[in-house]
């Protein structure tokens, strides 16, 4: 017996030059990732970076995994460097779209990308083949190819190294996507917590110009409605609306700023 080869809905919505969005969830519960996907959420956002579960405790992604399945909705997850290995456990896990921090070359976007192909740019890969939960165990058709039909990797542009070398890094094949960062490229230029700093808006603006001329999708974060509208109507494709902590923290001090007693 085989199953179909699994698809990715955020893949396709980059493909016909739609916009997704989402929230990024900042407790990592599967219940709630569950819940974003019934209310209608493109994706949910997991940042591995600067909290959660290890990128290696493949166990704990496949049950965020399974929440996401279950409503429709995918999983976008932030690995905190470009490690090969790192790469290919998160993907056999069954993530299907990744985006990689800390990277400032070319040469190690590609060495992230070509980590998530069995074939790339002409050549071999460095995906490892066995039979994973991506491979629905092993039953799964055609896996080998579908998987790098389905697989979307990008990458995160945080610093002015990145930025110096953009247009080889928007050259790398397969690249899935660039995801402008405005509050780390506010630390790294010198002007932390300050992502609306000159400075920061002018390389976000550069990051935006040159992805769009080199037909790559961007993403980013909205700063508000009107914000995610603007930026939505200016080239972005991935936006993220907000996180549950900060939705949480929102409600709840309204609540209490609107209480009588």
């Amino acid at each position: 017996m085989s199953t179909l080869p699994r698809s990715n809905a955020l893949r396709r919505t980059l493909e016909d030059g739609d916009v997704a969005l989402g929230v990024l969830e900042s407790t990592y519960s599967p219940t709630l990732v569950e819940f974003y996907g019934e209310l209608g959420l493109d994706f949910v956002w997991i940042d591995l970076e600067h909290a959660g579960p290890s990128p290696w405790d493949g166990e704990r992604m496949a049950d965020l995994l399974r929440a996401a399945d279950v409503s429709g909705t995918e999983l976008l997850v932030r690995l905190p460097e470009p490690d090969p290995g790192m790469v290919r456990k998160a993907l056999d896990a069954g993530v299907r779209n990744l985006f990689v921090s800390r990277i400032e070359t070319a040469a190690e976007v590609r060495q992230a990308v070509r980590a998530s192909r069995f074939r790339y740019d002409g050549d071999a890969g460095r995906r490892g083949f066995a039979a994973p939960r991506a491979s629905r165990w092993g039953t799964t058709d055609d896996y080998a190819a579908s998987e790098d039909e389905e697989i979307v990797v990008g990458v995160t542009i945080e610093n002015p190294t990145a930025v110096g070398n953009l247009d080889e890094i928007l050259d790398v094949p397969d690249l899935g996507f660039v995801f402008a960062g405005p509050l780390d490229l506010a630390v790294s230029t010198g002007h932390p917590g300050e992502p609306t700093h000159d400075d920061v808006e002018e390389l976000v603006e550069e990051i935006r110009t040159r992805a769009l001329e080199a037909d790559v999708p961007l993403g980013g974060l909205g700063f508000g409605m009107d914000d995610v509208n603007e930026k939505a109507d200016s080239g972005y494709q991935i936006l993220n609306l907000g996180s549950t902590t900060g939705a949480l923290q929102g409600t709840v001090q309204s609540w209490l700023d609107d209480f009588s007693g």
